[in-house]
């Protein structure tokens, strides 16, 4: 395998993983309601009150809330459909990166600067919404971990573009 179909492949293998988490962190933003119902049900099963009582509140605080939204006030819950979408509608751009990744590079540093902003949005609206400080660092890891394939891919395709570069005047010569 040469150097370019090496670095092509590792670049699609780092965008399906980075897609893939994209749609699932997406997805479960649907179905709210029935999730943390399920995952207070989860933790008293697993008898995590005992050891993360904190923990354990906060899901029943958020329960409680997301409940008396769903039935008071479903349309608020809408706002959380609008975000399971975004994420949809980004895995989707990074097609480009996917198919051509030289010439979509931007798409990729388009999610790195998200990510990074993940942080500061978290540390501003965190505590303006209540939110413990340590559900705002869970918040912060989202943008931290997805920075890392990003990052890969990022690095592979500044590779990949120094190995085509070469070509690239032929290329464009072959085709005039």
């Amino acid at each position: 395998m040469s150097d370019r179909a090496a670095l092509l492949r590792g670049i699609r293998v780092w965008l399906v993983l980075f897609v893939v988490c994209l749609v699932l962190s997406g997805a479960t933003a649907f179905p709210l309601v029935h999730e943390l119902r399920w995952t207070e049900s989860a933790l008293r099963a697993l008898s995590v009150p005992e050891h993360l009582p904190g923990l354990t509140g906060w899901i029943s605080r958020v329960r409680d809330g997301l409940d008396a939204v769903d039935a008071d006030h479903p349309f608020v819950l809408y706002g959380t459909d609008w975000l399971a979408f975004a994420h949809l509608a980004i895995a989707v751009a990074f097609y480009g990166p996917y198919r051509d990744p030289v010439r979509n590079i931007w798409v990729v540093e388009f999610g790195m600067i998200a990510c990074a902003g993940i942080v500061p949005l978290a540390l501003v609206c965190g505590p303006v919404r209540g939110i413990p400080f340590w559900w705002t660092l869970i918040d912060m890891s989202f943008g931290v971990f997805g920075v890392i394939p990003l990052y890969v891919v990022r690095k592979k395709i500044k590779r990949l573009e120094a190995l085509v570069a070469p070509l690239a005047p032929a290329a464009v010569g072959a085709a005039g």
